[in-house]
């Protein structure tokens, strides 16, 4: 990571010098381009034969070439030929003029994008720092979505704000601890169950090294697990400050939470006018399409939401009773540790399923196994071929690719946080672009029309006086 890290900087120094240099190029390019434009406008100089002609010698001083025609003295401004004011011909006034027009719109167009790049690279990079407070108001929005609704709903029915957004916050406040105390519930209760299981596949698993078609002997099992046994008590160091590490992220995480749940609470009490403080803070020129775009993006991060968790709650129902029809242990909190899962579209079933999948491996047959796995593939193709085009509609108009490499792409960045957001996130963009699109084709028809009126307005001819 670290090795990545500077990678990232050496790269992102690296496009900025190439801009600035690129941007110093551009800006002597248009100065040149100016002062043509400046020399062009200068009366130019007379041709020769507007000169006047040279007043005639005396007589006893005429030259023998008297009588040939008198050569005017041409600047080399005025000189003819393509060579400009260089007075060289066939080159062009300017080196940029030189230049291909596919290649000027190649350099032109990649120094822009480097300085895009630069620009989301910086972004990123502040994310990153800010990585707890961005990643707790990400999820604050998401989980917003999802009961906004609710206090929208009730203040429409006459229940004061503070009430509707206390009650239904503290409403969701109570299931996310019920889905929780269930899952550790069912987790511990059938633990020992499963622990016992588990050892049973392992020496069975032994049996096999032993009597399959690897043909190990008792002490090179004996010798491998007396190496891990030396490799664990080796890195005590290593262990601990692992474990170190692991209790901090625990610390973050619950920081993260407690902000999450604070900012939740605030955006359901106070989201209208938190919005209206974020659209003073845009150019003025910039206020009325962002005011227009913003509650279209809030009704696609609404539908995205709603849509989700319904989808998330089929998956979890139908693989879970395939599993426990399969005779799988701990069906139930299986089924909620894919809930929570399918949150990441397409893919997010299907890894977290895997638990199951290893599950059956170790407390049953291989063949159960393989029949979840079946369960986890059908549900799968079930969710993308009915329920994403069936639920979310037209609300979240997002290609399979793009939700596949924008889950790809959010992993690699934030990794299960960066997987949850990207869709939306996507799905926002998208919206708030189109948006924008069509404004401005819209604005554009209509500056046009008037444009057209005016001018049939010139052109119809004056009412005859009364």
């Amino acid at each position: 990571m670290a090795r990545g890290g500077k990678a990232f900087k050496a790269a992102a120094k690296g496009m900025a010098v190439v801009a600035s240099a690129a941007a110093v190029i551009e800006r002597r390019r248009r100065a040149a381009m100016a002062a043509d434009f400046h020399e062009s406008l200068l009366p130019a100089a007379p041709a020769a034969a507007e000169l006047p002609a040279p007043l005639p010698a005396p007589r006893e001083e005429a030259a023998p070439v008297a009588a040939a025609a008198p050569v005017a003295a041409v600047p080399p401004a005025a000189s003819g030929g393509s060579g400009g004011s260089h007075g060289h011909f066939g080159r062009p006034a300017t080196p940029a003029e030189a230049v291909p027009w596919s290649l000027r719109v190649a350099a032109e167009s990649t120094w822009r994008l480097l300085l895009l790049g630069a620009a989301l690279y910086v972004v990123f990079y502040i994310v990153d720092m800010l990585r707890l407070v961005a990643f707790a108001v990400l999820a604050s929005l998401l989980i917003s979505a999802l009961l906004e609704p609710t206090v929208s709903w009730l203040r429409r029915h006459g229940v004061p704000r503070s009430l509707a957004a206390g009650g239904v916050f503290m409403s969701g406040l109570a299931g996310i601890g019920l889905v929780g105390w269930f899952v550790v519930w069912q987790v511990t209760t059938n633990l020992e169950t499963v622990t016992s299981k588990v050892k049973a596949g392992v020496d069975q698993l032994r049996d096999w090294l032993i009597t399959g078609p690897l043909h190990l002997t008792e002490q090179q099992i004996t010798d491998f697990a007396n190496q891990i046994t030396k490799a664990i008590s080796t890195n005590t160091e290593q262990i601990t400050s692992a474990s170190l590490t692991g209790a901090q992220i625990a610390v973050e995480v619950l920081t993260a939470v407690l902000l999450a749940f604070f900012t939740t609470f605030f955006f359901l009490y106070d989201g209208e006018r938190i919005w209206n403080w974020a659209l003073r803070g845009l150019p003025r020129h910039s206020r009325y399409a962002m005011a227009g775009a913003g509650p279209k993006a809030w009704a696609t991060l609404t539908a995205y939401v709603r849509g989700t968790v319904c989808v998330a709650f089929i998956d979890a129902v139908c693989i879970g009773i395939g599993i426990q029809l399969l005779g799988v242990p701990m069906a139930l909190p299986l089924a909620v540790i894919i809930f929570l899962g399918a949150f990441v579209p397409l893919v997010g079933a299907l890894v977290t399923g895997t638990v199951a999948v290893l599950i059956a491996l170790v407390t049953t047959t291989p063949w159960t196994a393989l029949m979840v796995l079946v369960v986890l593939i059908a549900v799968q193709q079930l969710e993308g071929h009915i329920l994403q085009p069936l639920i979310l509609g037209r609300a979240v108009r997002v290609h399979p690719l793009g939700v596949v490499l924008g889950v790809a792409a959010g992993s690699i960045i934030g990794g299960i946080g960066g997987a949850i957001v990207a869709v939306p996130l996507i799905a926002v963009t998208n919206t708030v672009v189109t948006h924008l699109r069509r404004r401005n084709e819209a604005g554009q028809a209509v500056f046009t029309a008037l444009e057209a009126a005016r001018e049939a307005a010139t052109r119809a001819p004056a009412p005859p006086a009364s």
